[in-house]
């Protein structure tokens, strides 16, 4: 038996060796392509920069961080900014979209529709320079919606019964147990109304579109891109290329290099949004494989 162990020993050391520290193989693996990452950076200093929206709107924070970067990287004149997305929470979208008009008034800024720009992902880019679409995207869906089950009869029948103590009328607004009373959902409809008020005035102002009636354009109607340049939504029908282009020439560069992302970024983004993504593609009727 020993024989035969150190007579194998040359090539199964490697792969113990290989086995034992996988981790720390991988760990300088991301290392090195991040070191390398940012030395073609330091190398080529970038001037233009791509920001992707891509998937349901959860959260804002790694949106606004790279806009934070573009605001403030001197040598950034311009951002595309990437959109495909079905929309999705209102406060995240508000605030993308004020802080894409705050970076705007300082580099130029084009929202691209490369699939989907709807709902919560359009209000995050009216306040671009420009708005171009992709020619097979869908655009619009101005609206605002709040759902929520009623579980009432399934609670009844596996004898479950919700207890609650309270003070404030509508403290138990929107609750899943029971039906909403008559007060509740008028309650409810106001704080809708107004989020969706808010909404089409942002669309119109930015848009310059006032003296459009809001059921051409908002009543969450979608559009393709042809009929959504007919309402004034965007700019222009065309391709990221195009897009591209605009921005350069808005942007003023001579010499265009485009800021390359994180690689150890990039690849678990495109792990995470490909799910999601796949998830959404799924839950929808309208699919083009």
């Amino acid at each position: 038996m020993n024989f035969f162990k150190i007579l194998f020993s040359p090539i199964t050391a490697p792969i113990r060796f290989i086995q034992e520290n996988f981790k720390t193989f991988i760990f300088l693996g991301l290392i090195y392509i991040v070191v390398s990452n940012q030395q073609v950076d330091d190398l080529h200093k970038a001037n233009l920069q791509v920001i992707d929206l891509t998937g349901p709107i959860i959260s804002a924070n790694k949106i606004l961080e790279q806009i934070d970067q573009a605001k403030t990287n001197k040598h950034i004149k311009g951002v595309l900014f990437n959109v495909n997305s079905p929309g999705g929470a209102v406060a995240p979208s508000v605030e993308i979209a004020y802080a894409i008009k705050e970076l705007n008034k300082l580099k130029p800024v084009i929202a691209y529709a490369s699939g989907i720009m709807a709902s919560g992902s359009y209000y995050s880019s009216i306040y671009a320079s420009k708005i171009i679409a992709n020619p097979s995207s869908m655009i619009g869906s101005i609206g605002v919606i709040m759902e929520t089950i009623n579980g009432a009869e399934l609670l009844s029948k596996i004898g479950i019964k919700t207890q609650v103590v309270k003070m404030g009328k509508y403290k138990e607004i929107g609750t899943p147990t029971r039906e909403w009373t008559k007060d509740e959902r008028a309650e409810l409809q106001k704080v809708i109304s107004d989020t969706y008020n808010m909404f089409v005035s942002d669309v119109q102002k930015a848009r310059s579109i006032q003296k459009l009636d809001r059921s051409d354009f908002a009543d969450a109607h979608i559009f393709t891109a042809k009929e959504a340049k007919k309402v004034k939504l965007i700019d222009e029908v065309a391709t990221l290329t195009t897009a591209k282009q605009e921005l350069i020439k808005l942007a003023k560069v001579k010499d265009p290099k485009w800021l390359k992302p994180n690689k150890v970024d990039q690849f678990m983004e495109k792990l995470i949004d490909g799910s999601l993504n796949h998830l959404f593609v799924r839950l929808n009727g309208l699919n083009a494989y």
